[in-house]
């Protein structure tokens, strides 16, 4: 059975709405937090708390055979990862949450420019308008010249392209080493390298704090698993579109949770900047080639 007669379109939407539901939670807990924490501190124990979830890959782990090139790209990748995360920590206690939503939307773009820089992908007239599109979309968000640009602006801008970054090596190392090994090393590598930035600045976390950093760990593992299930159940282009609907649900929890106001603009170019990256992965659908635009949620870990 190939996988269009396997396809379960009505499952895979289901599972990426639960996806996006436990992305937005995990945006939410991180706003609850504010900025009492230090960034740097919030992200390294949101990944220490994670490592209960990795235990089920160390015997991936344990027989991979990494070669000196791959430990170097793997130490690259948690070097991207590590600022992105920081940088995204940061963004959530300084600006609206629809705001670092939309903003992120933005990683997958930068992917696509990213892959035809180093990866060699072809880019053609089509997914050069897509992205410029999407271009538009951060510039409707950000307005520059009619709005103040806050440093949460800068970070999340940031932010997307070191994620993309990470991605790109991601992609490398999917092709050479188990996925399991994948995932396992980048959360090995992003808590070592944020522990002496974590160290530097150092706050002591209440129970309180630790409870809710464990639970963005477990809502953002979750977010994964079922996103998983919902590429398992149905083709990227049927799933995809669906992650608009965590915009939607950021600026619902803003409003009403966090007393945010409503941004139109920021919906419009957040829409602007999906449907660019919609385009560009059902292009690569059409081609039949192995996917380079990650799905937004992809770019976080």
């Amino acid at each position: 059975m190939d996988a269009a007669s396997s396809s379960k379109p009505i499952v895979g939407i289901f599972w990426m709405l639960v996806t996006g539901l436990c992305f937005v939670a995990v945006t939410a807990m991180v706003k609850y937090m504010g900025p009492r924490m230090p960034p740097a501190e919030a992200a390294f124990l949101r990944y220490l708390l994670g490592l209960v979830f990795l235990l089920p890959m160390l015997p991936a782990v344990r027989a991979a055979h990494l070669t000196r090139r791959q430990w170097k790209l793997f130490t690259l990748r948690g070097v991207f990862h590590s600022a992105g995360v920081v940088l995204w920590f940061y963004a959530m206690t300084r600006i609206p949450i629809a705001e670092v939503t939309a903003m992120n939307y933005l990683a997958p773009v930068y992917v696509t420019i990213g892959a035809a820089l180093f990866l060699g992908e072809k880019l053609a007239a089509r997914r050069i308008a897509a992205v410029v599109i999407a271009l538009m979309g951060a510039a409707v968000i950000l307005r520059p010249g009619f709005r103040q640009v806050e440093p949460g602006h800068v970070a999340m801008l940031i932010a997307a392209v070191v994620f993309a970054g990470s991605y790109l090596l991601a992609k490398i190392m999917a092709g050479e080493v188990k996925a399991t090994v994948v995932v396992a090393m980048l959360s090995i590598f992003v808590t070592i390298g944020l522990a002496p930035f974590a160290l530097a600045d150092w706050v002591t976390p209440s129970l309180g704090d630790l409870g809710l950093l464990f639970a963005v760990a477990c809502f953002a593992t979750a977010g994964h698993y079922t996103m998983t299930l919902a590429f398992a159940a149905a083709p990227v282009t049927v799933t995809q579109p669906i992650t608009f609907l965590q915009l939607v649900w950021a600026v619902l929890l803003g409003a009403i949770v966090f007393a945010e106001p409503v941004d139109i603009w920021v919906i419009m170019g957040g829409a602007l900047i999906l449907a660019s990256v919609t385009f560009i992965t059902w292009r690569e659908a059409m081609l039949k080639r192995a996917p380079v635009t990650p799905t937004t949620p992809e770019t976080k870990l």
